[in-house]
């Protein structure tokens, strides 16, 4: 039988233990993987599911630091012309609450290595290097204190380009040129999928609560956000007012200058009300050559204080709807403020009670002389 000496038995007993140390070490790492994995498609499933664009952007600025253990995310987002931007602030998106949002008006300024580039020229490929704070102050326009290394991923849709996701660490080794760049290329695919599908689907929103010709909202977003208006101004116990607006003989107007020209009349009419109104406020087109505005807490006063500058800038001056013809409009205006006493009616019931109101005081302005205000005011 082999006797096994005591050097060796203590080299046995050492391999041992590098085996067993290795061992927790590899399983250390493969738990701490999975733990990864498991975060990110958790995050994945978060943003996949994102059905606007702020609920997109906020999701990926409060997860994204977290999962990927990062010091700083930010978002670069191509917007040629400031659609995105018009159409979101139009939703009510708050632009303040994504700090680390910006947008750039051409692929450049993004900051990649374009080249010459053709069909046939394959896309960009991220930037994996230290944070120099002149050539990366667009993408890290806050940066934070000892930010070290950076990756400026592109966001790619069908080789478009469409933005950047900008990840930064304190760490110097965390993004350098050598590393690998397939799972932050994987993961900026999946926000760039998100991204597109959000905004298109915003646009779409916009597009089906918008007019078309004058581009001020529909009735179809007037009638959604008088519901919610007045759900909240009983809650906090404020005034909304509605003015209904109607263009005075405005057929005799496509009569003489034709629908084209009424159409021009129209879109000024809307630029003039919308001057005289704040952000706050709504201004839709109900058809034809009625509009309605919603009021946020404002008295039936001050409801008809902003009326009578509107009124007195549409007739201020004659509207230009071609080059050799101009044409001067009035219009009638009647309001009507929300009964805060009658706090029982559904707010269906109150939301059509205030519009035939401010439609009842439009009638009296017409029937009075027009180009005039006429504010409904309730039987004590």
């Amino acid at each position: 039988m082999t006797q096994i000496t005591t050097p060796e038995l203590a080299e046995l007993v050492a391999e041992n233990q590098a085996l067993r140390s290795r061992m927790a070490y590899l399983l250390e790492q493969a738990e701490r993987n999975h733990s990864i994995m498991m975060r990110h498609q958790a995050f994945d499933l978060e943003i996949v599911g994102s059905s606007t664009f702020p609920e997109l952007v906020g999701a990926i600025f409060r997860n994204l630091p977290i999962v990927s253990d990062l010091d700083a995310v930010t978002l670069t987002l191509m917007d040629e012309g400031a659609d995105i931007m018009t159409v979101m602030a139009k939703l009510g998106v708050d632009f303040a609450a994504f700090p680390d949002l910006t947008f750039v008006d051409n692929v450049e300024a993004l900051g990649f290595d374009l080249g010459r580039r053709n069909a046939y020229t394959p896309p960009p490929k991220p930037q994996l290097c230290m944070f120099d704070p002149a050539r990366h102050c667009h993408a890290f326009p806050d940066a934070p204190a000892r930010l070290q290394s950076v990756a400026l991923v592109p966001l790619l849709r069908n080789k478009r380009i469409i933005g950047s996701l900008n990840l930064g660490s304190v760490d110097p080794a965390r993004f350098t040129p050598s590393l690998g760049t397939d799972f932050v290329e994987h993961m900026a695919s999946i926000i760039a999928i998100c991204l597109e599908n959000v905004i298109s689907n915003e646009m779409l929103k916009y597009i089906g609560l918008t007019d078309s010709l004058t581009g001020v909202y529909n009735r179809r977003y007037l009638d959604r956000r008088l519901l919610e208006e007045i759900s909240r101004a009983r809650r906090q116990d404020y005034d909304i007012s509605v003015m209904y607006l109607d263009i005075d003989h405005f057929k005799r107007v496509n009569d003489t200058v034709g629908h084209h020209g009424g159409d021009e009349v129209l879109r000024e009419v809307a630029a003039r009300i919308k001057a005289e109104l704040r952000l706050s406020d709504a201004l839709a087109r109900f058809g034809g050559e009625e509009f309605v505005v919603l009021l946020i807490n404002a008295n039936l006063d001050s409801a008809s204080f902003v009326a009578e500058r509107i009124r007195a800038s549409i007739a201020a001056s004659m509207i230009e709807v071609s080059p050799s013809v101009r044409v001067s409009v009035t219009a009638s205006v009647g309001v009507a403020c929300l009964d805060r006493r009658d706090n029982g009616a559904t707010v269906d019931a109150a939301a059509a009670e205030l519009i035939a109101q401010a439609d009842s005081a439009l009638y009296q302005a017409k029937d009075s002389g027009r180009n005039r205000i006429v504010s409904f005011r309730p039987a004590a």
